[in-house]
């Protein structure tokens, strides 16, 4: 700690971390928040500096003819952080860059180091937890600024950039406006694309099988149990895993059972003997899982706590920054001996002695180039505070938990148990012929084998604490199916013999776990920017989420299909991958900055492989109509992306549009022929409006049905036709000229209120609703439109208006009960642009793959969760944005600095 009279300035990223840091250092510190980056590459002309305006490259901030030389600015946010800062930094002695132990940590000191261009000792202090001895061993054992780790942020930052300015203007030519690439993103939304595109080849297989109850009679315990049929003679009957991709049958000796073949083998099972054949039974041994690592956290919490990757992150920052868990970024499983003991100790008080270990269990990560901190996540401190002493609540008590109890377990002693497999055969009173559903072949018999299978767990050990989530089609560590104790030979007796039929299944869509575990186990991207990705590929309209699952939009069909056949390399997997590694090994200090972004933008010397610059400047031409169709079968009907949205084309030309949460693999030609059967533009004629002469159609456009008059060719220029919208009650197919011109009639003046003003009554996008001035307020009903009276309407107007100019008597269409995060209830309320959750403090839009009807509590507190993370919209910033300061790293770096602008 500081002696008398000696004076130190900490900084770290944020102020929640300032201030629980600033409690454990004495008077002679000054603890500060950088708030995150100070500085960055240009995201705009605006930021970018007069003097560099005029360069070619000044658009992507990087100046790849001068060894990729960066431009940074200074956030215009973050100008009075820094002025801050160096007024702090003028009475202090020493200055210690406190941010977090990783690559965006270490970039951040170093661009701190560049603004503040501090004339006192430098020193980095680095923890992996935030506990009073963790601080004064950090301040105690300060090291150099890490050069290879700021080289590796810069690289990776840089390719990002190049990547992303590059790419996503083709993007916007070929496709859409306002879209964009990245250098993992676009390789995540490759691999949802991907699933959805064999779920969309897939073809389902129909099999069936036969299910019984058997009785072992009342001496033992369970009397009954189920079996399945596991042979017919010597054939294997075939189950799901014996189809391919096509529905077709693989493998030999195997019976595929159709529905009706199956019932007439129950039927005469019914009447058969049964016995048992064998028993086999094998010791069962379950091992801890290890102590958290950042993906390992997000799978977990996404599975147990149905929380996205995003909250995950979130949440376990806010318990690091409070000194409750360590660094949350890491790829180890490594526990320390302090930990280890901490651990121990509890299992012991808590479990008792017979669940420890007589020996400490040591993990070692088996990810890649595992990095950045270097334990991992765990309970802060010596000792661990159990969830109830936390004082947390809501997300944190409950992720706190979750780590809590997975670090214990893996602390823990096995779990062992038994399983057993049980043969029961079953002798039909007399022979009969069976057809098999693929061969036809006819197969006599008159023997079938069932199989029965069980699992206890004689001493649940680890599992006492902690048992690991699992997707819905898997089976859980602590699942138990206790058979009866069974001999050979024993007789039993069938209760029941039912046949069952089932379909094949395709490959299941992602969810945030299982994207993450997929993404992890083809070594793309960091661990830390998951969450990130997820969330980027979802707001950009890439993928949607119906349920939990992951599902892509013919958008991200489009893109995906432009940069597979125009920029192969850039989503391919292996290429990903490799590139991480070679950013690992600059942060290594194994690899070269200049090297690694020459051959990425150039292409290497003496290769054949273009560079990203050759790649977008020689594209040659792109049929960007070809791109974003997307033909369905042989059809002859087409689904189409087109800059207004996504829609069914036939040969014709008829065109509809697809809903937006139709998934791609729902929509079958069978599908769109019934969205074309009121296909967009196409008119029905209802007749002539007797005010005005003119013809009256009603047609379905972008905003859903709709009635009009058709104006004659020679209308005066600028002349609108009367148009009205069909209420939720009415179809295309059945309305009338009455009920068109009833729509035209509006809006309906209401009448004159009291203070002078108009109030009209009318029908719009988002609904039925009353107009006076520029003051609009919603009606609950259509037919009100024609029915509300002045007074009534006044009463309304008396009222305090709400946001999205609903009533303020309007009840919510659902309760939820409280958010676990404030504690305050949350409703479901209906506004002016669809359904909304709100806690009474944060409104959260309901997104297109939400209902009311399905909304859960834990779907609203996600909802709630992410709507507070985004915080306010920003002010736009006024001042145009001065360029950092030139200076050159420190005398230790590897290459020689580049300069900074």
């Amino acid at each position: 700690m500081a002696t008398a009279g000696f004076k130190a300035l900490v900084i770290v990223e944020s102020p929640a971390k300032a201030t629980k840091i600033a409690s454990f250092l004495g008077s002679g510190y000054v603890v500060e928040s950088s708030r995150g980056h100070v500085a960055d590459l240009p995201t705009g002309a605006s930021e970018v500096p007069a003097k560099y305006k005029g360069e070619k490259w000044a658009r992507t901030g990087v100046n790849v003819d001068n060894n990729f030389e960066p431009l940074y600015v200074v956030q215009p946010d973050k100008k009075a952080t820094i002025r801050e800062l160096k007024a702090k930094l003028a009475s202090v002695d020493e200055l210690l860059l406190a941010t977090d132990e990783d690559r965006e940590g270490e970039a951040i000191a170093w661009h701190l180091l560049q603004q503040l261009k501090p004339k006192v000792p430098v020193r980095r202090m680095v923890f992996h937890e935030i506990t009073p001895q963790a601080i004064a061993e950090a301040v105690a054992n300060p090291r150099e600024l890490d050069t290879d780790l700021v080289d590796a942020q810069e690289t990776r930052r840089i390719l990002d950039r190049l990547y992303g300015y590059e790419v996503s203007p083709v993007l916007w030519k070929k496709v859409m406006p306002k879209l964009s690439a990245g250098r993992v993103q676009s390789v995540a939304t490759r691999l949802v694309v991907d699933r959805e595109r064999e779920r969309m080849a897939f073809r389902a297989a129909s099999f069936a099988g036969i299910e019984a109850v058997l009785n072992a009679g009342e001496a033992v315990e369970p009397p009954t149990f189920a079996a399945t049929l596991h042979q017919v003679s010597d054939l294997r009957v075939a189950t799901g895993r014996d189809f391919d991709a096509q529905g077709r049958l693989t493998g030999k000796s195997l019976l595929h059972l159709s529905a009706e073949q199956a019932q007439s083998l129950a039927t005469a099972l019914e009447a058969a003997s049964y016995a048992v054949a064998s028993v086999e039974a094998k010791p069962y041994t379950r091992r801890p899982y290890a102590p958290f690592r950042t993906t390992t956290l997000q799978q977990d919490a996404g599975r147990k706590l149905g929380f996205t990757a995003e909250r995950t992150m979130r949440v376990a920052q806010d318990l690091y920054e409070r000194g409750f868990i360590t660094y949350m970024r890491t790829d180890s499983v490594t526990l320390s001996a302090t930990a280890i003991s901490a651990a121990r100790a509890q299992v012991k008080q808590l479990f008792g002695g017979q669940y420890l270990p007589e020996a400490p269990r040591l993990y070692t990560s088996k990810v890649k180039n595992a990095q950045e901190a270097h334990e991992a996540i765990r309970p802060a401190g010596e000792h661990f505070a159990t969830p109830a002493e936390t004082g947390l609540g809501g997300d944190g008590l409950r992720l706190y938990e979750l780590i809590w109890k997975r670090t214990l377990a893996s602390q823990m002693k096995d779990a062992v148990g038994e399983t057993v497999t049980v043969r029961i055969g079953a002798t039909l009173p007399q022979r009969m012929a069976i057809s098999d559903a693929t061969t036809g072949e006819l197969v006599e018999t008159g023997r079938c084998t069932f199989s029965a299978s069980g699992r206890t767990i004689t001493f649940p050990g680890f599992l006492k604490a902690y048992v690991v989530g699992v997707d819905d089609d898997e089976t859980s560590d602590d699942a138990q199916a206790r058979l009866p104790q069974l001999v050979a030979g024993a007789p039993l007796r069938a209760d029941e013999v039912k046949a069952v039929v089932h379909d094949t299944r395709p490959p299941a869509r992602y969810t945030e776990p299982s994207l993450v575990a997929k993404l992890e186990e083809l070594e793309i991207g960091r661990p830390s920017t998951y969450a990130s990705i997820i969330r980027t590929i979802t707001s950009r309209d890439y993928v949607f989420k119906k349920g939990s699952a992951l599902v892509p939009t013919w958008l991200a069909f489009a893109v995906t299909r432009l940069l597979e056949e125009h920029f192969p390399k850039l989503v391919d997997y292996t290429f990903t991958a490799a590139l991480e590694d070679t950013l690992d090994d600059i942060a290594n200090g194994q690899a070269a900055r200049l090297q690694v972004l020459s051959d990425f933008y150039f292409g290497p010397d003496g290769s054949t492989h273009q560079g990203l610059h050759a790649l977008v400047n020689e594209l040659g031409e792109i049929d960007a109509r070809e791109l974003s169709t997307h033909p369905l079968g042989d059809s002859g009907v087409a689904v189409r992306v087109g800059r207004y949205g996504t829609y069914v084309e036939d040969a014709e030309g008829r065109r509809a549009n697809v809903p937006d949460d139709l998934a791609p693999d729902e929509l079958t030609a069978e599908v769109a022929n019934e969205l074309l059967q009121q296909p967009l533009g196409e008119e029905r004629e209802l007749g002539t409006a007797p005010e005005t002469g003119l013809p009256v159609v009603a047609k379905n456009g972008r905003y859903g049905p709709y009635v009009t008059e058709v104006l004659p060719a020679d209308a005066a220029k600028g002349a609108k036709p009367r148009t009205g919208s069909l209420f939720a009650s009415m179809s295309l197919d059945t309305v009338t000229l009455a009920d068109a011109l009833t729509l035209l009639s509006l809006p309906r003046v209401v009448g004159t209120a009291a203070d002078g003003v108009e109030i009209t009554a009318q029908n719009g996008r988002y609904g039925p609703y009353l107009k006076k001035g520029t003051d609009s307020r919603s009606l609950t009903a259509e037919e009100q439109i024609f029915s509300i009276t002045l007074a009534e309407a006044e009463a309304i107007y008396a009222q305090p208006k709400t946001r999205g100019g609903a009533r303020a008597a309007a009840g919510p269409l659902k309760e939820l009960g409280n958010d676990p995060a404030t504690g305050k209830p949350m409703v479901i309320k209906d506004g002016r642009f669809g359904a909304y959750v709100t806690d009474g403090e944060v409104n959260a839009t309901l997104r297109r793959s939400d209902s009311v009807e399905a909304m859960t509590a834990e779907r609203a507190a996600e909802l709630l969760a992410e709507k507070r993370a985004k915080g306010p919209a920003p002010k736009r910033a006024t001042r145009r944005t001065s360029s950092a300061s030139k200076s050159a790293r420190s005398s230790s770096a590897k290459r020689a600095p580049a300069k900074r602008a």
